[in-house]
């Protein structure tokens, strides 16, 4: 087991049976792929992923970790195979494939889901050959980082191109909403493509007394207290513009503050949202921002700029705003909240992205992935 009680890589060189023999085999794979399709049986996916929760990062990841959580809770058996690019650098994606495809066999997975792009995500769809893969987008590894240092603008820049050469070779692709597909590459063919946002903890995420929140944290009890979602650092949330909004608010004669969220460890997550009157979003891009539904789930208002999936989950919400990237109109959004009356009703919406129901639609994703490819054999291929 791996500090993190994530079971990890084993530490046999070997590739274990090669083609063709034993339980891990191509042929056994794809015997397995056809049985569970088919019959319904317990699935057993290795999941692969670059960002997840550690001590030193707690905030990394986290709808990775709740994503499997969900799947655990449901039956299925889920290893993790974490590559710590974030402790650890760009060489650990040097033999992350091949690990992956070590690490597959050994538990004898039905498929492999990569969990995110990127680089990570190439290696991984071009050493594993032998059974299904499927690949989550979920952001930047599609659209990049255009707002960072020009270093890490080619990174990225190497990572979107990193993703559609797995997009390619992928056997089914997720994206957590409908401008990450619309940025996929062409030449997918007729393979599936799923718009499935992440899941919130309906459990965890629910609405609290704001006051206690609020004593809790150290919080002035008579502010308007705004939170910013900044858990990466990421310049393409563009903290410059939340603040200039929150400025423009100070102007109108509103005493508010602006609360960075960052390096918070999840489960303290919903103390900081029902301390907040309202969640301000400013970012170039997004995906489906779970801190949005995680929000809605606790009855607190957001002020968003259109992006990603924003739009879909705050319609018909009263007391949520999408504004414009201006610090006047964002104000504006948010002099709204403050005048508003405190909560919004939003939770009941979130009941069909509750992580169960969320886990349950990915299973369904699995096992006709695994009824596509087991009428076709060899799995892989692809440049």
């Amino acid at each position: 087991m791996s500090p993190l009680g994530i079971p990890g890589p084993r530490e046999a060189e070997s590739d274990g049976p090669q083609d063709g023999e034993g339980p891990g085999s191509s042929a056994a794979a794809h015997e397995r792929a056809s049985r569970g399709a088919e019959q319904g049986r317990r699935l057993r996916v290795l999941a692969v992923t670059n960002i997840y929760p550690t001590p030193e990062r707690p905030a990394l990841g986290t709808f990775v970790e709740q994503q499997i959580k969900g799947l655990r809770a449901i039956g299925l058996e889920v290893e993790v195979e974490f590559v710590d690019r974030a402790g650890r650098g760009m060489g650990v994606y040097r033999d992350a494939g091949a690990r992956a495809r070590r690490r597959a066999r050994e538990i004898g997975a039905d498929l492999v889901h990569v969990m995110y792009g990127g680089i990570l995500a190439d290696e991984v769809t071009r050493e594993v050959t032998d059974r299904p893969r499927l690949v989550s987008f979920c952001g930047s590894d599609l659209l990049g980082e255009l707002l960072s240092g020009w270093w890490r603008r080619v990174v990225s820049g190497l990572g979107v191109r990193a993703s559609h050469r797995a997009a390619r070779r992928a056997d089914g692709i997720i994206v957590k909403s409908r401008n990450l597909r619309d940025a996929l590459p062409t030449g997918l063919g007729t393979k599936p493509v799923v718009i499935l946002p992440n899941g919130v903890d309906l459990a965890r995420f629910s609405p609290l007394d704001r006051t206690t929140c609020r004593e809790s944290l150290g919080w002035s009890a008579s502010s308007f207290h705004v939170l910013f979602p900044f858990n990466t650092g990421d310049r393409r949330k563009r903290p410059w513009l939340a603040q200039a909004a929150i400025d423009r608010v100070r102007e109108r004669g509103v005493a508010a503050e602006l609360h960075p969220l960052r390096d918070v460890p999840h489960e303290r997550v919903p103390v900081w949202i029902n301390a907040c009157d309202a969640v301000l979003l400013t970012s170039l891009h997004e995906g489906s921002p779970n801190v949005v539904k995680e929000a809605l789930a606790c009855d607190v208002a957001v002020v968003s700029l259109d992006v990603g999936d924003v739009r879909e989950r705050l319609e018909g919400i009263a007391g949520c705003y999408l504004a414009t990237p201006d610090p006047g109109d964002l104000a504006g959004c948010l002099q709204r909240v403050h005048e508003g009356p405190g909560r919004v009703q939003a939770r009941a919406r979130m009941a069909d992205f509750s992580i169960d129901r969320v886990a349950a639609r990915l299973e369904r994703v699995y096992r006709d992935v695994l009824a596509r490819t087991a009428r076709r054999s060899p799995v892989g291929g692809g440049a």
